[in-house]
C-alpha cells in the first residue's frame, strides 16, 4: 500500500448513519489528542471516547495518522472558510495598510485559537505525507497571491516585488501567531504582538 493509502480513509461515508459515526470518530480523536498527544493517542482512547468500538474504527480509519490527517484537512477547510472572505475584501475593498495587516493578523489568532492544544498535535506532531504537504502549499500560495494583488492596490506601499512581500508577509503573520497560540507568553497579550507586528510589517511594505 502507498504511503497516500496509509493516511488516507478506508472508504467515504455514503449514508447518513455512517457520517455520524465518522463525525463522532473526529470529534473524539480531536479531543483526544489535544488531551493526550500524538503520542498517547490511540486509536482504542478514541473508539472508546466516541462510544464505538475498535473494528468499526478501522472499517473507516487504518490507523491514528489517517485520523490526524482527516482533523487536519477539516481544519484547513475551517480556515480557508474564515480567511477567504477576508483576502477577498482586501483585494475588493482594500483598507489603508495597517488596518488591512491587522485584520490578517486578528483572523489567524482566531483560527489557530480555536482548540490551541490540538492545533500543536496536528501542526508540529502529526505526519505531513508528500500530497498534504503539497495542499498546504497551494493554501499558502493563494494567500500569498492574495496579499500581492492588495498591496499593489495601495500607493503606500514601495516594495520592488508585491508577489515577493506577499510570501514574507504570509510567513510571518503565519509562524507568528501560531507561536502565540501554540507557545503563549504569560507576560506578553496576544494584542501586543498583533500591534507590533503590523508595524513591523508596515514599515517593511512602506520603506
Amino acid at each position: 500500500m502507498s504511503a497516500r493509502g496509509t493516511l488516507q480513509p478506508r472508504r467515504k461515508p455514503s449514508q447518513e448513519r455512517a457520517r455520524v459515526t465518522v463525525e463522532a470518530i473526529l470529534e473524539a480523536a480531536a479531543q483526544v489528542f489535544a488531551r493526550h498527544g500524538y503520542a498517547a493517542g490511540t486509536t482504542n482512547r478514541i473508539a472508546e471516547r466516541a462510544g464505538v468500538s475498535i473494528g468499526t474504527l478501522y472499517q473507516y480509519f487504518p490507523n491514528k495518522d489517517a485520523i490526524l490527517v482527516a482533523l487536519i484537512e477539516r481544519h484547513l477547510a475551517a480556515g480557508e472558510l474564515l480567511l477567504r472572505p477576508l483576502f477577498e475584501e482586501l483585494v475588493e475593498r482594500p483598507p489603508r495598510l495597517r488596518e488591512g495587516i491587522e485584520r490578517m493578523l486578528h483572523a489567524l489568532l482566531e483560527l489557530h485559537a480555536s482548540e490551541p492544544a490540538l492545533h500543536r498535535v496536528l501542526f508540529e506532531e502529526a505526519p505531513r505525507p508528500p500530497w498534504l504537504r503539497a495542499r498546504l502549499e497551494r493554501s499558502f500560495a493563494q494567500a500569498a497571491d492574495a496579499l500581492a494583488a492588495y498591496f499593489s492596490s495601495l500607493g503606500e506601499v514601495t516594495v520592488a516585488d508585491p508577489r515577493l512581500a506577499g510570501e514574507l508577509v504570509a510567513q510571518c503573520a503565519e509562524s507568528i501567531t501560531h507561536g502565540l497560540v501554540i507557545h503563549p507568553r504569560s507576560d506578553v497579550q496576544p494584542q501586543r504582538y498583533v500591534v507590533e507586528t503590523a508595524l513591523m510589517l508596515e514599515r517593511y511594505l512602506t520603506g
